[in-house]
């Protein structure tokens, strides 16, 4: 009939064997599904790769990634198409690279950042249109960086080098705008505030901080801070290491054995006119079935088919 559900893809691994496989949760029915292994051409780690979704395209995107031994970056890119429930090889990046920043800004996917041989850390970036599959350079940022988060916010890709205890250095922060083709230096409120995972709703960025007791967080624009959303804090059910997505109104934090926390944003001015960011978290939590108890989530996205 035309109609559209959302879906949780989830690239999961076993914390004991390290083998590696997605899964699927379908958001309204709550219910696991398993999709085919991805046709890698080289054994890969579950770590490193980026994943993007692509909407319009109804397609997965992943990319790069790190070898079986832990050293080497690979440039493979593979697209899951969500209607055909098939995997095809696509062609690969120019520059191999791990640990990278990705997002999708006008149908288009761009990659930034990352680790390439030897651990040296990389400045080059790239696009390419899924509809034509070919890999294009774009600027180069303003510091070579690996990638702790990223987010596509007014049709600009935010990268974060990211938090690391025990808090040495500040963090770097790069921004990139596909119009001028050009990066610039994020923010310093919004660089030394960005302490979690982000999700970008109602226009806004919210992170869910890995290091204030797990409270979620928007960053104010307009002040260059960081407010914190009222609501509790994500359940103590959700164990690191868990990825974030949002789709509407809500939050999903993936983590250990696949328990999801649902979390149902509030603003709780409705005032247009008052720009006060003032929101509030719900928190449920669907728990993952008891086989998923060897399972850790290393990346996941929101799509729907």
């Amino acid at each position: 009939m035309g109609f559209e559900d959302p879906w949780l893809f989830v690239f999961s691994f076993n914390k004991c064997t390290g083998d590696a496989q997605w899964l699927v949760l379908d958001l309204v029915r709550a219910s696991w599904h398993v999709i085919p292994a991805m046709p890698c051409v080289e054994k890969v780690c579950a770590h490193g790769f980026r994943c993007v979704a692509v909407p319009g395209d109804r397609s997965l995107v992943v990319c790069g990634g790190v070898a079986a031994d832990g050293e080497c970056p690979v440039n493979s890119v593979m697209r899951f198409d969500v209607l055909l429930d098939r995997w095809t090889v696509m062609r690969k990046m120019v520059t191999p690279r791990m640990v990278f920043a990705g997002g999708v800004i006008g149908g288009k996917v761009y990659v930034a950042g990352g680790s390439g041989g030897d651990r040296v850390e990389l400045g080059s970036g790239e696009v390419m249109d899924p509809k034509v599959g070919v890999w294009n350079p774009i600027a180069s940022m303003g510091a070579s960086m690996s990638c702790y988060d990223a987010a596509v916010l007014d049709g600009k890709l935010f990268v974060t080098e990211g938090w690391f205890w025990p808090f040495c250095f500040v963090p770097r922060g790069q921004v990139y705008d596909p119009g001028t083709n050009s990066w610039e230096s994020m923010a310093k409120g919004l660089r030394e505030g960005w302490t979690g995972s982000s999700v970008v709703m109602f226009g806004h960025l919210f992170v869910v901080s890995e290091h204030e007791r797990t409270k979620v967080k928007v960053y104010d624009l307009r002040n260059d801070t960081w407010e914190t959303v009222s609501g509790a804090p994500l359940p103590e059910q959700i164990c690191k290491p868990f990825v974030v997505n949002g789709y509407d109104d809500r939050i999903y934090v993936t983590g250990r054995n696949l328990n999801v926390a649902v979390g149902f944003i509030y603003r709780l001015n409705n005032d247009l006119t008052d720009k006060k960011l003032d929101f509030m978290v719900r928190w449920q939590v669907v728990e993952g079935p008891h086989g998923f108890s060897d399972l850790a989530p290393s990346s996941a996205q929101i799509l729907y088919a």
